[in-house]
């Protein structure tokens, strides 16, 4: 069962959400290599890979990023995403990342992103991720978490 999980935590990550190779063309080694990516635009395929992903809908993607549903629709006929939503779309995949890290579980992770928080003021963790300050509180929340701290 340990086993089960250590697999599953493995598989959870950043390209992995966003559709892998198939979908980035190209798989960063390293985090600045994101830049890069990010710099030049993600493929639009990335975001039906993270709806796929997280079993979420485009309206909820476009929601916890800030980004109107129709931008979305209109960037899969362009088939880039600008800088701007790229990065958000890769900071949304590396929280759920890290969340099923802490949780071990993607279905723990986004159950837990999907709920009211406290230690977020109420709100739930992804109502914050449009913004890199809210990001950063749910990223500090999931440290002190891991770390056995109330959150």
């Amino acid at each position: 069962m340990a086993r089960a999980a250590a697999q599953q935590r493995k598989s959870v990550t950043v390209e992995n959400l966003l559709g892998g190779r198939a979908a980035l063309g190209v798989g960063p080694q390293a985090r600045l290599d994101w830049v890069i990516v990010v710099r030049k635009g993600l493929p639009a395929l990335t975001v039906e890979a993270l709806t796929a992903s997280l079993g979420l809908t485009q309206a909820e993607i476009a929601r916890n990023l800030g980004i109107s549903e129709r931008t979305l629709v209109r960037r899969k006929r362009e088939g880039a995403l600008t800088s701007e939503e790229s990065d958000k779309i890769v900071r949304l995949a590396r929280l759920v990342a890290r969340a099923a890290e802490v949780f071990e579980s993607l279905d723990v992770a986004l159950d837990w992103l999907d709920s009211r928080n406290a230690a977020l003021g109420g709100a739930s963790p992804f109502s914050l991720l449009d913004t890199e300050v809210g990001a950063q509180s749910v990223q500090d929340t999931l440290g002190r978490i891991e770390h056995g701290v109330f959150a």
